[in-house]
């Protein structure tokens, strides 16, 4: 009867870790969607209709080598931001932590390391190596 005891005092401290360890990614990815927010709001692309009739080549190329990167840097933004908000939508359906492609749990350190990791390392490997 201890044994049992003992068991179950075992196995409800080990849901209890992993809740409180969820909890925490949940957190870490509500406090990176916010961060993300400000970036993207803070974030400036202008366009200019007038591109090439500057006064000077190399001012004109500056200006379009700027638009790019801040366009880039922007989308890059909206990219991260999406898959965060994804991650906090598979939270609220109770998919959060299971690999989209074979269904099995993704190694708590990986989400440590990626909290918006939709794949398991052996997936996301073999994604890779197409």
């Amino acid at each position: 009867m201890d044994v049992i005891i003992e068991l179950i005092a075992g196995s409800l401290k080990e849901v209890s870790e992993m809740t409180h360890k969820r909890e925490k990614l949940k957190m870490r990815l509500e406090a990176e969607r916010g961060r993300l927010l400000t970036e993207l709001s803070q974030t400036n692309v202008v366009e200019r209709d007038n591109l090439g009739y500057g006064n000077h080549m190399a001012d004109d190329a500056t200006e379009a080598f700027e638009q790019a990167k801040d366009l880039a840097l922007r989308q890059n933004l909206e990219r991260l931001l999406k898959q965060v908000e994804d991650a906090l939508k598979r939270f609220e359906t109770g998919t959060y932590g299971l690999c989209e492609q074979c269904g099995k749990e993704i190694d708590p350190a990986r989400l440590k390391a990626l909290p918006y990791a939709t794949l398991c390392l052996s997936c996301q490997q073999h994604r890779e190596s197409r």
